[in-house]
């Protein structure tokens, strides 16, 4: 314990570093006594309480470290009493109070950072005696007023950080003054007005953030003069006016973000040859200007924003100079032409949206030489057919190609794009069916067909999008009744299958029910469990009643007849009965009332007190109400049995035969479950086999998935960074023991979010096996798609050779899950590409950033643990299987002692948790 440290001991001590010792307890204040001490480092540990009024007697001291800690209160007035200190670090820790009038007199500082505190109250005036302060952190703290004039006495100033914070005002005309400013970061506060003409003196200046203020009018026309910016991100605030023309004159610029202005007229003139640019956002604006004419070649750009502005012109780029762009947006504009070939040449490129524009013409088939996850092109005026060959984008997630001219039959090839979570092809001129394979598209959560002249009735394949929240067929010519496969579309949230020609029973799901009646409305002759239909008629009901009358007298006369033959039956059969009765062993009868029984339903389970019957009435035959979620092929209901214990029931969907949808799945969880037992591995009590009634009966998992908990922002905060590493190391020993304790080894194969749950303490328990497969030396293991988009593994895209690095992947997409709070989306392609992506901007943002912001930020071991976690993460996302390790290395790794960190957390980059040193693990 840090208190129980005797300081006393050694009265003459010159240098005392303890850092990274995970020291509890308070600064004790006879630390006073220690008058020689020169330095002073307590930080990354667990230290608490309040600094003592005693540590202004340290009068000699000229290096102090007490970041990364628990200290709390007030800083002491007494710290006016360093007068010889040059460097005061006591950054992240919990100190409140304002900063005091006092810190003006330590005018020996060069380096000072209070920042991710709770400090209030405004900057003190005083700090302008700070005269030789070469860097200033007040970012992160709560910190009200304006920026005080004095900050332009600080002429030796490198770095100002005052981001994140509370302060209002304008910034001030002094600030010309600081000609050797380089780095200028006030984001996120409430600064107002317009910027000073003096932030044009500031020449040195390469990085400037200015973005989520309310600043407004235009960009003072000296700020030209800042030719060696490097970064300029002024996004979000009320800007208007044109941009400087010379910001990128000298060819520096790499970062620039002015969206969410009121910006209008030309770009500046000097970013047609400004190629150092990686990533540009000039969206939701109101400039101008003629593309083609405009903008030059970027070879190193790998993010471009232009939507929601004023530019016209056509697509006449030479796009094979763009050979690192991986995102492309320039919808809502008034762009015309036709889509050029060509930009098949911009390889990179994985997002591409043209939407709202003026764009004519086919859509070229060269575009399926890109690796696109997204393709929008809606609302422009294209005709013509959508080429097959769209089939080969195989990553494709979102297609939108609404409302356009297009024509012709929508391709089957689309269901080639088996990742598919958005498709949108409404509002043209297609005609014959709806082409079954759509329904290959097992990911599909949004299918919109609406407003085309489609026939023929609807596929019963596309019941097996069982991952569909929202549908629309309306304004169609489709006939026919809907398929009762749409019995299983539970997700279903949305519907619209108005004016067409469909009729017959509507499907007992929810979205159906519920559905209001212009989601249903001019069709031929709808029925169903719906407040607006009505009830669908029975065929004795629905009798002419003429013909009910001739048939009771027909009943009349048979019923008397029938009944003599029944009696004389009886009669007969009770003779033949009682005289075989005697012959008949009652050993034999009972066998073959339990064979009987068995036949009824197949149960297994290591426990006697579980039955059938209690698993049916417990759920009320599988009632909606009992409902607590869904599996990958299944629909999960929660049961508390009789006996006092409570299971996860899930039971598999139904085919219109009556027929389990998916035995294989069914089987193969059984098969995996059966034989392993791991603490992170959700446990399968027993199962039951029959046509009727298919389940699997687990444990239950109190808390759910892991999704659903990080998608809920007070569930989420309740999972605080020192859960969150132990979720990680669950999951990471799960898939060890999977790998490497089974033989043959298990993959898993659909490792997400979604599959992992946690109980009442936050453990994690590995769920959905259905998926899984054992990897059996003497067989091949080439298999077919399988997992969930955004998890899987890339080489599944060009081959189908299952390891259990697919699963190493799949984890380290789910652990940067966890603590970013949301799926990763783009940074996994960025981390896990050796590629032009690795430039993005984004890539230097810092880890702080980037990480769960509904968290406080990590600290002492727990920081250590977030950053080591992050590059096991960073490791397991590699292009190259061969390269990730193992998932026993990563456990391994997950359970040793954290390693010190050799900068402060919240100067961490992306790229720093990608090196491998300290893990031993490449990434």
């Amino acid at each position: 314990m840090f208190e129980n440290f005797t300081f006393t001991s050694f009265p003459n001590l010159v240098h005392l570093n303890l850092s990274n010792n995970s020291f509890h307890g308070n600064i004790p204040s006879y630390i006073g006594n220690l008058s020689n001490l020169n330095v002073l480092d307590l930080s990354v540990n667990n230290i608490s309480g309040s600094i003592p009024d005693e540590f202004g007697l340290l009068k000699s001291l000229t290096y102090v470290d007490l970041s990364n800690n628990y200290l709390n209160g007030s800083l002491p007035n007494s710290i006016g009493s360093l007068a010889q200190l040059p460097v005061l670090y006591i950054h992240m820790n919990q100190l409140s109070g304002s900063i005091p009038v006092e810190i003006g007199l330590m005018k020996s500082l060069t380096d000072l950072d209070l920042s991710v505190n709770v400090l209030t109250g405004k900057i003190p005036n005083s700090i302008g005696n700070l005269t030789k302060l070469e860097t200033l952190y007040f970012n992160d703290n709560l910190l009200s007023g304006s920026i005080p004039t004095e900050i332009g006495m600080l002429k030796s100033l490198a770095v100002i950080a005052l981001s994140r914070n509370n302060l209002t005002g304008s910034i001030p005309s002094s600030i010309g003054n600081l000609t050797t400013l380089v780095s200028l970061y006030l984001s996120d506060n409430q600064i107002s007005n317009s910027l000073p003409p003096e932030i044009g003196m500031l020449t040195e200046l390469t990085s400037l953030f200015l973005e989520n203020n309310q600043f407004s009018g235009p960009l003072p026309v000296e700020m030209n003069n800042l030719t060696v910016l490097e970064v300029f991100v002024i996004y979000s605030n009320r800007f208007t006016g044109e941009l400087p023309g010379d910001i990128c004159v000298r060819g520096l610029l790499k970062g620039l973000a002015i969206n969410g202005n009121g910006f209008s007229g030309p770009v500046p003139r000097s970013l047609r040859n400004c190629s150092s640019l990686i990533r540009v956002r000039l969206e939701n604006n109101q400039l101008t200007g003629n593309i083609s004419e405009d903008f030059g070649a970027y070879p190193q750009l790998s993010y471009l924003d232009m939507s929601g502005n004023k530019f016209y012109g056509e697509l006449s780029w030479k796009w094979e100079d763009f050979s690192s762009l991986a995102t492309l947006k320039m919808s809502k504009n008034m762009i015309s032409g036709e889509i050029p070939a060509e930009l098949g040449n911009a390889s990179q490129l994985h997002l591409l949206d043209l939407s709202s524009n003026q764009l004519t013409g086919n859509i070229p088939k060269e575009l399926v030489k890109l690796t696109l996850f997204q393709l929008s092109i809606g609302e422009n005026k294209l005709s013509g057919s959508i080429p097959a060959e769209i089939g080969m984008l195989s990553e494709l997630a979102t297609l939108n190609m609404a409302e356009n001219n297009l024509t012709g039959a929508i391709p089957a090839q689309l269901g080639d794009c088996l990742k598919l979570l958005f498709l949108n092809v409404s509002h043209n001129n297609f005609t014959e069916s709806i082409p079954s394979e759509i329904g290959n598209s097992r990911s599909l959560e949004s299918l919109d067909l609406s407003y085309n002249s489609l026939t023929g009735k609807i596929p019963n394949q596309l019941g097996g999008l069982l991952r569909l929240e929202t549908l629309n067929l309306s304004h169609n010519l489709l006939s026919g009744s809907i398929p009762t496969s749409f019995s299983t579309l539970s997700g279903l949230t949305a519907v619209d299958i108005s004016y067409n020609e469909l009729q017959g029973q509507i499907p007992d799901i929810k979205a159906f029910r519920e559905a209001p009646f212009e989601a249903l409305e001019n069709n031929t002759n709808l029925c169903g469990k719906n407040s607006r239909l009505r009830a669908c008629a029975t065929p004795e009901i629905d009798k002419h009643p003429r013909e009910q009358e001739s048939k009771i007298k027909y009943y009349f006369v048979l019923f008397p007849i029938l009944g003599a033959v029944l009696l004389i039956t009886f009669l007969v059969g009770g003779l033949i009965f009682l005289r075989r009765r005697n012959v008949k062993d009652k050993t034999t009868s009972s066998e073959e009332g339990e064979t009987s029984n068995r036949n009824v339903y197949a149960i297994w389970s290591h426990r006697k007190d579980i039955k059938y019957e209690d698993i049916v009435e417990a759920t009320n035959g599988f009632e909606s109400k009992y409902c607590i979620g869904e599996g990958g092929y299944g629909i999960v209901y929660k049961a508390v049995l009789p006996t006092g214990g409570v299971f996860a029931v899930k039971k598999l969907r139904q085919s219109q035969n009556e027929g389990v949808t998916d035995s294989k799945a069914f089987t193969n969880e059984i098969n995996v479950l059966m034989n392993i037992r791991h603490r992170n591995i959700v446990k399968l009590h027993g199962f039951c086999s029959h046509p009727k009634h298919s389940f699997l009966l687990y444990e239950l998992i109190e808390r759910g998935s892991l999704r659903h908990i990080l998608s809920d922002d007070d569930r989420a905060m309740e999972l605080d960074w020192f859960k969150r590493l132990n979720v990680i190391k669950g999951i990471a020993n799960a898939l060890a023991y999977m790998h490497h304790d089974c033989f043959p080894p298990i993959i898993h194969r659909d490792i997400s979010s979604n599959n992992v749950l946690l109980d009442s303490e936050f453990e994690a328990h590995v769920s959905d096996f259905g998926t899984a497969r054992l990897l059996l030396p003497d067989s091949s293991n080439w298999t077919s798609f399988a997992g969930t988009f955004g998890y899987t593994a890339p080489e599944l895209a060009y081959t189908m050779m299952v390891n259990e690095k697919c699963d190493v992947f799949s984890f380290g997409v789910v652990t940067l899950e966890i603590l970013m709070g949301r799926h990763p989306g783009d940074l996994v392609s960025s981390l896990s590409s050796s590629s032009s992506l690795l430039m993005s901007l984004d890539q230097h943002k810092l880890l702080k950033d980037v990480i769960d912001q509904c968290l406080e930020i990590p600290k002492g071991k727990v920081a250590e643990g977030v950053v080591q976690v992050t590059k096991l993460a960073t490791a397991c996302l590699s292009e190259n299987p061969q390269s990730r390790p193992t998932m026993r290395q990563v456990s391994s790794h997950l359970a040793a002692k954290w390693q010190p960190l050799t900068k402060l957390f919240s100067a961490i980059k992306l790229t720093d948790v990608c090196a491998s040193g300290e893990t031993h693990i490449n990434c």
